[in-house]
């Protein structure tokens, strides 16, 4: 049996769950819809969701629902946040609305929309806080955020998580020729 599958999700306060064809999650922060693959049912236990399948066949889906319905839950009681640093000489952020403008270091500034549900702020131009209530939306806006620049191996100039470790590769040496 799944080990993740079988732990209870405790209800924070202000969280409802309805489970309709979907479960849906209802919170401070907003709302979100987790899908229900068939074979897995969901149970509210008192101040605990619990989440069961009908046989050994849903083994597969049982823990991976379950870290859905716990993600959606935390998202809408307490969000989630990722910060980014932009490390190099002239490399800056700057926010309008719903437009990051970043310079990179090429011949023009890239202009990147956020979407719906993510915010960002920028600290001194070159610290980025992500922030919303989906976790893999999050994810994949700060994903793209960092592909602009990826931290290259020899200056580590680029775009990068908060605390990520590079590995900083030695250059040429100057020893010419023969």
């Amino acid at each position: 049996m799944s080990r993740v599958g079988k732990k209870p999700i405790p209800l924070p306060k202000g969280v409802k769950v309805t489970a309709a064809g979907a479960l849906q999650v209802e919170g401070p922060k907003g709302k979100l819809s987790v899908p229900l693959p068939p074979g897995v049912a969901i149970r509210q236990n008192g101040g605990n969701v619990e989440i069961t399948r009908d046989g050994d066949e849903y083994a597969a889906v049982h823990g991976l629902t379950r870290a859905l319905a716990a993600n959606a839950i935390q998202g809408v009681s307490g969000g989630f946040t990722k910060e980014l640093d932009i490390v190099g000489i002239g490399y800056r952020c700057d926010v309008k609305g719903k437009i990051a403008t970043f310079a990179l270091g090429y011949s023009h500034p890239i202009e990147f929309l956020l979407p719906d549900g993510v915010d960002l702020k920028v600290d001194k131009q070159t610290h980025l806080t992500l922030s919303g209530i989906d976790k893999q939306l999050l994810g994949q806006v700060a994903s793209d955020i960092r592909a602009l620049r990826p931290p290259e191996p020899y200056k580590n100039k680029g775009i990068r998580y908060t605390g990520e470790v590079l590995r900083k590769k030695v250059g040429k040496t100057g020893a010419g020729g023969k």
